[in-house]
């Protein structure tokens, strides 16, 4: 697509953002089952098994979920996730209460729980789409993930899910320095397994890869991911880069089947596993990103009445941002990525691609 229809619809897709912030729509409610899980990633975003947390009861659960059927005649999607959801030791009796009540749902997870009988109970109890994590070849995803034999066990409990009748099973890898040589073989890989779609995300600054300067990916990487996308995408392949960031006029609706909006408190909220009420669980969990709590506030209330700090351009707080030939595209970014201490972006692709490339 040229350059001058993108910057059409992004133009269109400014303005509708500022509809969005006035009249946010519920369309993905995230709930965290457990903060548990039987891996242990170098780049966790919410720093898994290092942090403790509380967990709603079930019936805590059933009573939301009776609340949300209530005052949301069109129910968002459930998007399950952890932890390892699957630990979550009520996860079916919660699951099977949420079809009962007619939600739709998806679930991330690891895969590694998931065994014949367990894709069975999945699909019975009405999931729809799930996303599996899967980070480089064997090798690589183990040390990643930090799990011997997690490899092996992520692509059999694949191999199940696709023995079931789920509209869509999707694997997501996190590409870095370690593995973007491997996207060829990856590749061949997921055509094997006849997958139905392959998600590629860059490694992101935030949780624990916050610590891993060498996993980061420079301009030539990004360059090299997105022309992969790319040509595999023309080629009719089911690939997609993530949902965050601007790309830049030269990849946005290339590599992806949309323009960049960060959903974070206009499509998008959560529900923490200790209750707490928040947007991209990817968002740094902070005294201002919190909105609240189920325990004791009216989650309908607080969707409606709070998020201010997600329905304001992040621009507004920075200079450079505000500054930018791409802010009306962009306007500061993703939240999850965003400085809430610096009031500063730590994430950009103008900057990425204009950076000195290494030698």
């Amino acid at each position: 697509m040229d350059r001058s229809k993108k910057t059409e619809h992004l133009k269109m897709l400014h303005d509708y953002r500022q509809k969005l912030r006035k009249e946010p729509i519920l369309k993905y409610l995230f709930l965290e089952l457990t903060m548990k899980c039987n891996e242990n990633c170098l780049h966790c975003g919410s720093r898994c098994g290092d942090v403790k947390s509380d967990e709603l009861s079930v019936e805590q659960y059933k009573a939301f979920l009776d609340k949300i059927k209530r005052d949301f005649p069109k129910k968002p999607m459930l998007c399950i996730t952890g932890g390892e959801p699957l630990l979550r030791k009520e996860f079916f009796e919660i699951m099977d209460y949420a079809n009962e009540l007619g939600f739709n749902w998806g679930m991330t997870s690891n895969g590694t729980l998931i065994t014949k009988e367990i894709a069975r109970k999945l699909e019975e109890a009405g999931m729809k789409t799930i996303s599996i994590s899967l980070d480089g070849l064997e090798d690589t995803h183990d040390a990643f993930r930090r799990r011997k034999g997690g490899f092996k066990a992520s692509i059999e409990g694949v191999k199940n899910l696709l023995e079931r009748d789920f509209q869509n099973v999707q694997i997501t890898t996190v590409v870095t320095k370690k593995n973007i040589s491997q996207l060829d073989e990856m590749f061949d890989l997921m055509c094997d397994i006849d997958l139905d779609s392959w998600r590629l995300t860059g490694i992101e600054p935030i949780g624990r890869a916050l610590e891993l300067k060498d996993y980061t990916l420079d301009g030539d990487d990004y360059r090299r991911l997105f022309d992969f996308i790319k040509t595999k995408r023309e080629e009719g392949f089911p690939l997609s880069y993530g949902c965050t960031h601007f790309l830049g006029l030269d990849y946005e609706r290339e590599v992806r089947d949309w323009y960049f909006l960060c959903n974070a408190g206009i499509y998008v909220a959560s529900v923490m596993a200790n209750g707490d009420i928040g947007a991209c669980l990817d968002i740094e969990r902070r005294p201002e990103t919190i909105q609240g709590n189920i325990l004791r506030d009216d989650f309908t209330d607080v969707w409606f009445n709070k998020f201010d700090i997600f329905r304001k351009p992040l621009s507004d707080k920075n200079d450079k941002c505000k500054n930018c030939k791409d802010c009306d595209f962009c306007e500061g970014g993703s939240y999850h990525s965003w400085d809430y201490n610096n009031n500063k972006q730590m994430m950009c692709f103008n900057d990425i691609f204009a950076a000195p490339q290494q030698a």
